[in-house]
């Protein structure tokens, strides 16, 4: 191997570790719904490359409310799916939509965009 694809190599192999960092090991931002004055559990919730937090935790058996913010024109991020409660919606860019759904039993259950990329968890405890 000549000098330049050893270095082809190792960048190619440090793009992989970055990747699978930032997918399987990056800390994760947690939060717990707050409760509005009508027993609605809300979380607002920031689309821009990933979900912020991408960890929500929530009651079962009261209401919720999830109020996703678009801050991007990205094509992977303009559909949510949350298939557990079969939910489906597009995200409008720089707006906000509200995701409303009755979680009835305890568990963890993943959302993501339409294409599996960008990933979050809703714990109901």
């Amino acid at each position: 191997m000549d000098t330049s694809q050893i270095i082809v190599t190792l960048v190619g192999a440090g793009l992989l570790a970055f990747v699978g960092w930032f997918f399987f090991l990056a800390p994760h931002r947690v939060a717990a719904a707050v409760s509005s004055s009508a027993g609605v559990q809300q979380v607002d919730i920031v689309v821009k490359g990933g979900y912020s937090p991408n960890v929500i935790e929530v009651e079962h058996g009261k209401p919720v409310q999830l109020n996703f913010y678009r801050d991007e024109e990205g094509t992977c991020s303009e559909e949510l799916l949350l298939p557990d409660f079969n939910i489906r919606r597009d995200l409008a860019p720089f707006k906000t939509t509200a995701i409303e759904f009755l979680p009835k039993q305890a568990g963890t259950f993943e959302f993501t965009c339409g294409m599996h990329m960008l990933r979050g968890s809703l714990v109901v405890k």
